[in-house]
């Protein structure tokens, strides 16, 4: 394994993107008490398209891991915008997974892993992290998962 998160990015092929603007009126992350806690993050495939869809509809369970892949990459991306060195990164101290999901779909945490993943992926055991995984009816923008995170950070 290479030294630092973004030589494991690198080895991994991810470009990270430019962090995305907030939609609405919110920040895309707050650094308080030495937690960078991260506004949902949703999934856009390496083109720039939003990767939309229902888990157990028009979804199945590996595209909803791709979703949930894109989505830390985006969660990635605003670590970096926000700590300027991924470095920074102490401990990745939770998820949140939503995943749109029929009323049937309970693969929820299946889904999540395609991010849990990449995260112990770039920063090792830092990366292991608390998590929630569960079923909503819709997200924004009709994508099939969205994320947030909470992130321990050094100074």
């Amino acid at each position: 394994m290479t030294d630092t998160p973004a030589d494991r990015l690198a080895a991994l092929g991810i470009t990270l993107p430019t962090a995305a603007a907030p939609a609405a009126n919110y920040v895309p992350g707050v650094i308080i008490d030495g937690l960078l806690h991260i506004s949902g993050q949703i999934p856009f495939d390496e083109a720039g398209a939003l990767i939309k869809g229902r888990l157990g509809d028009s979804v199945e369970v590996a595209g909803g891991q791709v979703a949930a892949r894109r989505c830390a990459v985006g969660l990635i991306a605003q670590m970096q915008a926000a700590l300027g060195d991924l470095g920074r990164v102490r401990r990745i101290v939770k998820l949140g997974v939503f995943v749109a999901s029929h009323p049937d779909f309970t693969d929820q945490p299946e889904v999540g892993n395609g991010a849990s993943d990449l995260m112990v992926a770039v920063f090792g055991d830092a990366g292991r992290h608390a998590r929630s995984a569960v079923g909503v009816a819709v997200l924004p923008r009709g994508v099939a998962v969205e994320i947030d995170a909470i992130v321990a950070i050094r100074d």
